[in-house]
């Protein structure tokens, strides 16, 4: 069964490392085109992540404009995400430092 964007967001506080959070708190607020258009946002704060869909509710530390398909390819394994990054195929803006610090928080199996 192919994933969809919600099975891959509602994964996403399971995969969840809170002793790599160490006290951080930030947004990611995704903006997602193409098949499963759509916004949603994790929020990291008391070393927890939670997730919600629409607008964020707080300004965002970090914002990530993808295609739906490639952050399920991301997700997946059939793309780099670094390698999404360099090309274009990914834009994120805001605290780039938190960004990067950001993945760490997270283990990527699918």
């Amino acid at each position: 069964m192919t994933p969809t964007i919600a099975d891959l967001m509602s994964k996403l506080p399971g995969a969840f490392v809170a002793k790599k959070a160490a006290g951080a708190e930030a947004v990611v607020h995704f903006k997602l085109t193409g098949a499963e258009a759509g916004e949603w946002n994790a929020v990291i704060k008391d070393d927890r992540c939670e997730v919600s869909q629409g607008l964020p509710h707080f300004r965002p530390t970090v914002t990530l404009t993808a295609d739906s398909a490639d952050l399920l390819k991301i997700y997946s394994g059939e793309l780099d995400g670094a390698q999404a990054f360099m090309s274009g195929r990914i834009k994120v803006s805001g605290d780039m430092q938190a960004a990067m610090q950001i993945v760490g928080m997270f283990h990527s199996e699918p």
